[in-house]
């Protein structure tokens, strides 16, 4: 992996302002589902999770992360939430690349800029636990647009986060969204956040996944 340089205060200030765009529309968009169910397969400290506890559309609420550092951040975040009488959050230490039937049954699942620090070789497993035995009604994905990267002034190969384990450009994310959908019965289709430039696309690409049956 290359080594990345120290952001400047103008990229840090465009990934500040890009990430609280995102979970807004993260949160709008699990909103229009109709979703009460949902899951948030990558918490890390919570910031999705504390936004979907102010609506109270959403009646049941569960928050995977592997990360055990990041967990404990999300379990001061939402303490309020964690001890009321009927929570109606749960957080869960483990894996979306793993076995967990009690992470069935959801309306919808949200993978919020968590798919590339997954390495490449492990993306068969997510996609077996997540669509094949998860299988929520929807799933919303966002992942760093590569070809939006110069413009944050990063060089060839530089990540936006040294824990990136790939950065895909939108042909290739879209290629394989749309193998992950044909092969586990979803419809796809894709889109971005952020501000959009011609020839290079939005700084965040999305895909929208809905269960057939």
């Amino acid at each position: 992996m290359h080594e990345l340089k120290a952001p400047d205060n103008s990229m840090m200030t465009q990934m500040t302002s890009l990430h609280e765009e995102r979970l807004d529309f993260v949160l709008r968009t699990l909103k229009s589902t109709g979703a009460r169910r949902v899951l948030d397969l990558g918490c890390g400290s919570g910031s999705l999770l504390y936004r979907m506890l102010a609506d109270p559309q959403f009646e049941s609420i569960t928050g995977l992360e592997d990360s055990g550092v990041s967990l404990q951040q999300a379990r001061a975040v939402l303490a309020e939430y964690l001890c009321e009488e009927t929570p109606r959050i749960r957080l869960v230490r483990g894996s979306y690349a793993e076995s967990n039937p009690a992470l069935t049954g959801y309306d919808a699942a949200a993978m919020v800029e968590t798919i590339e620090h997954v390495r490449p070789e492990q993306l068969s497993r997510v996609e077996r636990a997540v669509f094949g035995e998860y299988r929520p009604g929807y799933l919303f994905m966002t992942t760093p647009n590569r070809e939006y990267n110069p413009l944050f002034d990063l060089a060839p190969g530089e990540f936006r986060e040294e824990d990136h384990k790939f950065e895909w450009d939108r042909p290739k994310f879209q290629r394989w969204a749309r193998g992950v959908a044909e092969r586990n019965g979803y419809d796809v289709r894709f889109g971005g956040i952020g501000d959009y430039v011609p020839d290079v696309g939005h700084p965040t690409q999305t895909a929208f996944f809905t269960r057939r049956d």
